[in-house]
């Protein structure tokens, strides 16, 4: 707008101050002409200047001249700008005279080369405040969007911290009051996140007690069906209390990974054996990582057992290196899970839900530093979980023997069990 408005009063003056030149010049010749006029009329010498057709005339002004009417043109006489006012006079000639405009040429021109350049110094000038101004703005608009995007991604700590927002004596414009309000709702979404996970936890440990009590309880219950019930209700609800109170450290992010260096293959083969059930394990290439075994082995511990309650058989555990995946050949996972990831006890229709399974080994994955993706199966049906541990490709592999007594750089056997 600024460059447009400079541009456009240039225009203007450039046009008004050669109207008025020009203008000037012109009458100055329509006076000379009417001087010139008289004298010819009364037979006197015409001034220098003056002439019966002069040499340079323009031709379209002759002809108008010679038509009975008076008039004026810029033009070029020996290469200097000019003047030229023309009449008519006897006998199908014209008498004109000629005033230098050199001048006025000169002034005009010296007018453009001010404008130009104040012009240019003004738009530079502008466009250097500008963007001075609009970077500062954008700046603190980005970092804005990038604190958004974090607290998306979960990391409630994040915060904009506005100086603006900081001392209330300073103006607030609309970018402060964006990063006020987002800081605003970040506190009130982490501090109600942070009560609830406070509330799980005090509930989980508030009921440990008592079915510590309960359980003991009902391990002196005669034998007899009820006795059964009530004991199987009992260990529901303790591996429910130990489940809240694992996903409570969870949340709290106080777990600790206890690395070393464990075979997958035994690994997935003790997991096979827990869970028991119809589970087919693959070994197409076994490794040893750095990680936790007993987290890992709890990852996918609950990954099979999800499996064998919530899918169809065969349930197929497969250990490619360091990707382990499990699959079933049930209706496959629920959509928003595959979206959006496992929601803490969400039944979709009349379904039993996912309870609190998959939730604890998506966590136990990134306290590994393993990525666990839920998907569907690719060919036919069922549902895919793929867990992939960090794990670096060497090329100077140690030399171990193999689980069938053979030795190998490192990798065991393949095969079905």
């Amino acid at each position: 707008m600024c460059c447009a408005l400079a541009a456009l009063l240039g225009v203007l003056v450039h046009v008004a101050v050669t109207n008025q030149t020009v203008g000037q010049a012109r009458d100055r010749a329509l006076t000379r002409l009417e001087d010139a006029t008289e004298q010819y009329e009364a037979g006197g010498r015409l001034d220098p200047g003056a002439g019966i057709d002069p040499p340079g005339l323009p031709g379209p002004l002759r002809d108008l001249a010679v038509g009975g009417e008076r008039g004026t043109m810029v033009g070029d006489h020996d290469a200097r700008p000019t003047v030229w006012a023309a009449g008519p006079a006897d006998g199908r000639r014209a008498i004109a005279v000629q005033v230098d405009y050199a001048q006025g040429a000169r002034t005009i021109d010296g007018l453009d080369r001010a404008i130009l350049g104040s012009s240019v110094l003004a738009i530079g000038a502008t466009l250097l405040v500008g963007a001075f101004a609009v970077t500062r703005v954008t700046r603190r608009l980005h970092l804005t969007a990038r604190v958004a995007r974090r607290i998306s991604a979960g990391d409630l700590d994040a915060r904009v911290h506005d100086p603006r927002t900081r001392d209330a004596g300073r103006h607030q414009d609309e970018v402060a009051t964006v990063s006020g309000a987002l800081d605003t709702m970040a506190s009130s979404l982490q501090g109600k996140l942070l009560s609830e996970q406070r509330f799980t936890a005090d509930v989980a440990h508030e009921l440990r007690t008592p079915l510590t009590g309960l359980h003991a309880a009902a391990e002196l219950l005669p034998p007899g069906r009820p006795t059964e019930l009530v004991r199987d209700r009992v260990s529901t609800l303790r591996t429910l209390t130990e489940d809240l109170l694992e996903i409570s450290r969870l949340d709290a992010r106080s777990e600790r990974v206890d690395l070393d260096a464990v075979r997958l293959a035994p690994l997935a083969e003790r997991v096979v054996r827990a869970c028991g059930g119809e589970v087919e394990l693959r070994i197409v290439r076994d490794l040893v990582v750095d990680t936790d075994e007993r987290r890992l082995e709890r990852v996918l511990g609950n990954l099979v057992g999800n499996a064998l309650k919530h899918g169809a058989p065969p349930v197929v555990l497969t250990v490619d290196g360091p990707v382990i995946t499990v699959r079933d050949h049930g209706p496959g996972f629920p959509a928003y899970l595959v979206d959006h990831g496992p929601q803490r006890f969400r039944t979709e229709g009349t379904s039993k839900g996912h309870g609190l399974g998959l939730t604890i080994a998506l966590g136990q994955a990134g306290v590994l530093g393993a990525r666990l993706v839920f998907s569907h199966a690719t060919w036919g049906t069922g549902a895919v979980a793929v867990l992939t541990l960090p794990y670096e490709e060497s090329a100077d592999l140690p030399y171990e023997e193999s689980a069938d007594g053979a030795a190998g750089p490192g990798a065991g056997p393949s095969g079905t069990t």
